[in-house]
């Protein structure tokens, strides 16, 4: 990000502009050198507030494509397709709102609980080293996309955060009752009983229909939170640059 954008950010934040000319004059310096001297070496794509805070989050254009760089289903190119982008952005966009609600609660910030997010985070990069096949093969990514370990570690705490914030949120007070465990097992298993396949009993995969309808139901509920925080009342997400 340039001086300027810095300065602008810094000044916005102490209250010394108001956000819609911070918009602008953001927009304004990203403009075509010929029309704007100060050459900017990233972009501001988005701005994200639920209203919480002064100062809304900023979305750029590298951490879009450090978060395509990241997920292993993406093949890195030189020039990202529109459409993972945009998928980037909207993946983006839903991560800083529940970030912004997860700030809202206290954090243990003693000298464990650092420990433990650091170990957190040093687990998720070596998971993430797997997928992508080896650590030479995730510092290859990172670095054809400009991305420092540094950074890198900063995006696996914020993950790690709005992890643990669902996880306070929503895994621990699932419930799944044992008639839709039944149900399940008969809907997956009953009907091979005559196939001449060997159809395990329900003793058998019940923990494992358990675990399964317990992440199907965290999942949908995470969705729905998330259509909710995007719909609530002081909400603003404001795409400055389309990303194409």
């Amino acid at each position: 990000m340039s001086r300027l954008m810095n300065d602008i950010i810094n000044a916005f934040s102490k209250g010394r502009l108001p956000f819609a000319f911070c918009l602008l004059l953001s927009a304004y310096c990203l403009l075509p050198s010929a029309v704007c001297a100060q050459t900017v070496a990233d972009k501001t794509v988005a701005s994200v507030t639920n209203g919480s805070r002064a100062t809304p989050d900023l979305i750029t254009y590298s951490d879009l494509v450090w978060q395509l760089a990241l997920d292993p289903n993406t093949p890195l190119a030189d020039k990202p397709s529109s459409e993972n982008l945009n998928r980037a952005l909207r993946l983006l966009e839903d991560q800083v709102l529940v970030l912004q609600e997860a700030r809202k609660l206290p954090s243990a910030e003693t000298p464990e609980a650092r420990k433990d997010r650091d170990e957190e985070v040093k687990k998720r990069r070596d998971e993430l080293a797997q997928m992508l096949g080896s650590e030479a093969r995730l510092r290859e990514r990172m670095t054809r996309v400009g991305l420092t370990s540094e950074q890198l570690d900063s995006i696996l705490r914020d993950r790690v955060m709005v992890d643990k914030y669902f996880d306070f949120r929503f895994r621990a007070f699932v419930v799944i009752a044992p008639k839709e465990i039944t149900d399940r097992y008969n809907e997956t298993y009953a009907r091979e009983r005559n196939s001449g396949r060997i159809v395990p009993t329900l003793d058998e995969v019940r923990n494992r229909i358990y675990d399964e309808l317990k992440e199907e139901r965290i999942a949908a509920e995470i969705d729905t939170f998330v259509d909710n925080l995007r719909d609530q009342p002081g909400t603003e997400i404001v795409v400055l640059i389309p990303v194409s």
